[in-house]
């Protein structure tokens, strides 16, 4: 995908009854690392008594041997968190745990809060203090403050306040409680270890782990999980307008991963193929852009007949930093993590499949790159329709101006990037991509078509405001601001 990445901000992870919930934990965060690489934590519950673990960077990293045997207890629930917008900083990483009326209660969320702000000025008006700036630390106080007696009774009366895209855990000593938003705009999927039930981002967590994926939480559900067994809640009633996060399926979801039913290789190799016949090329080579371009370059040499071989090698060995020359080398940080394969470039006419194209800043070097290999001729192939609008539902889409095709047609954004041709694919053949039979309408395309299935209520309200506090100065593109920072 190009250069900065849209990014979903966040991975969850839980297990309920088992004896090492902690490590099992570990590892499926660990397959869920590429949802989130900021920050990671674990909260688990021994009987009564909760620990909890957080820190920056990712899962292998921070969670050493020494760390894990403090984790001890037979429920626990995790989180690997990538910030959208404001500072990466500790005190947003997640699980969050508080103590309060209720108990003590961790709680682990994907997604984007669009109503967080107003819930949060509310929530302060009456006194509460926050601790962090993310929009998940909103629904801790609301059950904190809520007046249902019953603990199952606050979380659903609390959620139900919620606005935007939320997947949820929230865990105590003796339940586990999984939610998904009415849209479902996240995914949320359901497993089973033994006599342990297990709840996950993406079935690929499930795999590593080597648990039974039984089925997906329903949009607007909110599954409690006890010793006695499950039970499904419905916090906005059963009738929900479903509208599923397309990106999911096209760039962040693993490829081995089965998202809102769909095989993710599957999908991404038949946009591909959707590709090629939408828009033709004359070529010697596929190459896709690693790792996410690879499986739709697959499909797309498939259909159109032309070799497939990997002239770009990423590397996988860059960490958070590294150390820069003291001469600058020019796009150090694109030739770091790309190496071009001359030998498969050279006097070639060359298609470059990618999933996606938001700024084209990484693009117009990777093109570049390309070039001074020795490629005759550069054909970019995007695997997603043009990307036109921001989200407000979890994934880093900048301000419109931002995005280059809703400035330019797709043939400037070809001469500014410096390609023979552009080609997308277009939004009727991406939805033909999918295996189900319900398409279009249960999809959230809004980054393409500019249809938002939620009104993204903290930015409407904001708008409208003569004080300029930091909650008021958004831009169309910036969810929420540092005051409260989105974390999935």
């Amino acid at each position: 995908m190009d250069q900065e990445k849209p990014r979903e901000e966040c991975g969850i992870f839980g297990i309920f009854d088992h004896l090492e919930a902690s490590r099992i934990t570990y590892l499926g965060l660990y397959a869920l690392q590429h949802r989130g690489q900021e920050s990671c934590g674990i909260v688990c519950f021994n009987d009564a008594v909760p620990a909890k673990m957080i820190g920056m960077g990712k899962v292998v990293d921070f969670f050493t041997e020494e760390r894990l045997d403090k984790l001890k207890g037979n429920s626990a629930i995790g989180h690997v968190r990538y910030s959208t917008t404001g500072a990466s900083r500790l005190v947003n990483a997640q699980p969050i745990l508080v103590g309060c009326n209720k108990g003590q209660v961790g709680t682990a969320h994907n997604g984007n809060i669009v109503n967080a702000v107003l819930l949060r000025e509310a929530l302060e008006e009456q006194g509460h203090i926050f601790q962090s700036t993310n929009d998940s630390e909103v629904l801790s106080h609301l059950i904190a403050c809520s007046r249902k007696k019953g603990f199952y009774e606050a979380v659903e009366e609390s959620v139900a306040r919620l606005e935007g895209a939320f997947s949820l855990l929230v865990l105590r000593e003796d339940a586990m409680v999984a939610f998904r938003d009415p849209n479902g705009f996240r995914p949320l999927t359901l497993g089973r270890l033994g006599g342990s039930w297990i709840v996950a981002s993406e079935t690929s967590a499930l795999d590593v782990v080597g648990a039974e994926h039984v089925r997906d939480i329903e949009a607007g559900e909110m599954l409690i999980i006890t010793h006695n067994g499950l039970e499904s809640r419905w916090p906005f009633g059963e009738d929900t307008k479903v509208s599923r996060c397309v990106f999911e399926l096209i760039y962040f979801a693993r490829p081995n991963s089965f998202v809102f039913g769909e095989s993710v290789y599957a999908f991404r190799k038949l946009l591909g193929k959707t590709l090629a016949a939408e828009v033709h090329v004359d070529a010697d080579v596929v190459i896709p852009v690693p790792d996410s371009g690879t499986i739709s370059a697959l499909g797309f040499a498939e259909e159109a007949g032309i070799p497939f071989g990997m002239g770009l090698i990423r590397s996988h060995y860059i960490g958070r930093t590294f150390i820069e020359p003291t001469q600058k080398i020019r796009d150090f940080g694109v030739r770091i993590k790309f190496a071009p394969v001359k030998g498969i470039l050279e006097g070639k006419r060359v298609v470059l499949v990618d999933d996606s194209l938001v700024r084209g800043t990484t693009s117009r070097k990777i093109v570049k790159m390309v070039r001074e290999a020795g490629a005759k001729e550069v054909h970019l192939r995007i695997s997603a329709p043009p990307s036109r609008f921001p989200c407000y539902y979890g994934i880093d889409f900048p301000d419109p101006a931002e995005l280059v095709a809703n400035k330019m047609s797709v043939g400037e954004i070809a001469r500014s990037l410096g390609v023979e041709s552009l080609g997308y694919v277009s939004i009727e053949g991406m939805y033909s991509a999918m295996s189900g039979l319900e398409t279009a309408g249960c999809y959230c395309a809004a980054c393409f078509d500019g249809e938002y299935p939620v009104v993204p209520t903290d930015y409407e309200e904001c708008k409208g405001r003569s004080t300029q506090s930091d909650l008021c100065e958004m831009g169309p593109g910036e969810r929420l601001s540092d005051a409260v920072q989105p974390d999935q």
